[in-house]
């Protein structure tokens, strides 16, 4: 019985953490599902046309990024229940051992010749005894006796339980995997079916290469005046700021103590635009170059101070609004808005609302907000300071 309790415990530390292990892969597989609806709806505001546009391009280049990690999750989570199952016909085959174990010796205890006597005339069993002593000693075996007997049935009764919980934890296990195994298919389906897609469209759009380049020289110059613009106003803010408040100060320190853990400026999107250098999703020689991050949303989305802080510009350019708000020595700049609910002074909190993202109708209704994060007069690469 204490070698079946130690193994009954041993696996009730190891199923709950892959049962967890699962639980966490299944949620990330919600939160993957969400970010594909989201892209999904953002593919619906395109323009109503089977035209190839590199906004459709990108979309779906992310569709298919998320995708595949989906269906690894997936298998992930098909190797784990893989895993529980191998574990829980383990712990089946072996409490069925320790069950014929237990009946074995009760048939062998039943078998005996002194106890069948016992069993079948304890009364006679009593009275035979050869004094007050003895007759004392005899009643306290036959206890001890049906004690024994009792905790053996209790232990068969208790082991042949343990093995229908098996039975059914096992079914379980292979209902979730049938059930993830069909995902999985389904997903694979859409990939392919995606990454046919993004052939055609990159075949597509090769050859209306002259055309794209010209608009991609056209828009960097734009953002280009525009980080300028910016750098120009930090520069200045930063030399007019002797010395920060107390206010300031904490408010700084705990900017940078939510390194990797700030919300992100939109609600719901990805990032279409990475920061830093990095090859053109059309042009192979083509190089980009960021000096924030681009991201992408649905129509009407707001743009959201990431931290709490002051307003110390706004205005429009180029046909859009842009805004810094100041967090001590750190800066953040959301470019790219149709309109704005804020003005220069206003103290902001964490995931207050700054403006409407502008959807930019030429560029197949793109949706999509330019941000950007300083340090003093440097910048930093915004994808470190958001939570992944």
């Amino acid at each position: 019985m204490r070698k079946i309790i130690i193994y009954i415990f041993c696996c009730m530390l190891v199923l709950p953490m892959v049962a967890q292990n699962v639980k966490e892969l299944q949620k990330q597989q919600r939160e993957l599902q969400q970010q594909l609806e989201g892209t999904s709806k953002m593919l619906k505001q395109t323009k109503k046309s089977e035209t190839a546009t590199e906004n459709k391009l990108n979309l779906l280049n992310n569709d298919i990024k998320t995708r595949k990690k989906l269906i690894r999750n997936i298998q992930s989570e098909i190797n784990a229940l893989n895993g529980e199952m191998g574990t829980l016909r383990n712990k089946r085959a072996d409490l069925q051992k320790q069950l014929e174990a237990c009946k074995a010796d009760y048939a062998k205890l039943v078998r005996e010749t002194h106890y069948s006597d016992i069993q079948q005339s304890p009364l006679l069993f009593l009275l035979s005894a050869d004094n007050f002593q003895q007759l004392v000693r005899r009643i306290q075996y036959m206890q001890q006796f049906a004690a024994y007997r009792k905790e053996q049935v209790k232990q068969i009764e208790s082991i042949q339980t343990e093995i229908d919980i098996q039975n059914n934890l096992l079914e379980q296990r292979k209902t979730n995997r049938s059930t993830a195994l069909q995902s999985q298919k389904r997903e694979q389906d859409k990939l392919t079916r995606d990454e046919r897609k993004q052939k055609d469209m990159l075949k597509s759009l090769k050859q209306k290469e002259k055309d794209l380049l010209a608009k991609q020289k056209q828009q960097q110059n734009k953002v280009n005046q525009l980080n300028k613009k910016i750098e120009e106003l930090i520069s200045k803010q930063v030399r007019t700021t002797t010395t920060l408040t107390k206010e300031q100060q904490l408010i700084a320190g705990g900017f940078e103590a939510n390194q990797g853990r700030m919300p992100w400026p939109v609600e719901k999107g990805y990032i279409s635009g990475h920061f830093g250098k990095h090859q053109h999703p059309v042009h192979e020689h083509v190089t980009i170059e960021n000096k924030g991050i681009y991201l992408q949303t649905v129509q009407g989305a707001d743009a959201r101070s990431i931290y709490e802080g002051e307003v110390t510009w706004c205005a429009q350019m180029n046909g859009s609004y842009a805004v810094i708000v100041q967090h001590g020595n750190y800066r953040t700049v959301y470019s790219q808005l149709k309109k704005i609910y804020v003005k220069q002074g206003d103290k902001l909190t964490a995931k207050q609302a700054i403006g409407q993202i502008l959807t930019d109708e030429n560029e197949d209704n793109k949706t999509e907000l330019y941000f950007q994060i300083y340090k003093d007069r440097s910048i930093l690469n915004p994808s470190l300071w958001l939570a992944q």
